[in-house]
């Protein structure tokens, strides 16, 4: 089964505030009028690709997650998500080009500590080219780099990227230590 383009944002919107959020809230992240999103929001609950923990308010579930292609997280996949990388696997911060910051992040919980140390330039740096999408990837959270993409669609820039980032990070890692 397909979903439309609105419903596949809608749920895009969900997956990345992970909370529960008000309908109004995620028409507005969507770029979708009240209305027509409540309308959704509620036949995607009735479809079992969203969950209203209380009235008005609505978050993604795990059958949403697998209809936008984000496979389920089992427990040993979370603790190889945060476990502590080799150095050949560590990102590598740059402020541009062939301009090496020489901080390296071992991991998701490494990664978290080191989006607060280094400059927002080196944040949008990477985000607008989809390095730490890229790199999220290779790890195997196709969670987290999905989440990446959506970030990167918001062309944040400064301390609204860095503190999206870190938020974005921060629930992942506490959702990953979780299922441990």
């Amino acid at each position: 089964m397909s979903l439309s383009p609105v419903k596949l944002k809608l749920l895009e919107s969900m997956l990345l505030r992970e909370k529960p959020a008000k309908a109004a809230e995620i028409a507005k992240d969507s770029g979708n009028e009240f209305k027509p999103t409540m309308m959704h929001l509620l036949d995607l609950t009735r479809k079992g690709y969203a969950f209203s923990p209380e009235k008005g308010q609505f978050v993604i579930t795990e059958k949403g997650k697998k209809i936008i292609g984000i496979p389920e997280t089992t427990s040993e996949k979370a603790k190889t998500l945060l476990a502590h990388t080799p150095h050949e696997k560590a990102f590598h911060f740059y402020k541009a080009v062939e301009k090496p910051l020489n901080v390296y992040a071992n991991g998701l919980q490494d990664f978290l500590e080191k989006i607060n140390k280094v400059d927002t330039e080196s944040l949008e740096f990477h985000v607008c080219r989809g390095d730490i999408e890229a790199w999220f990837a290779c790890l195997g959270d196709e969670e987290l780099a999905k989440k990446m993409a959506l970030l990167k669609e918001k062309k944040l820039c400064g301390e609204e990227l860095r503190g999206k980032l870190h938020a974005v990070v921060e629930n992942r890692c506490i959702a990953l230590s979780a299922m441990t």
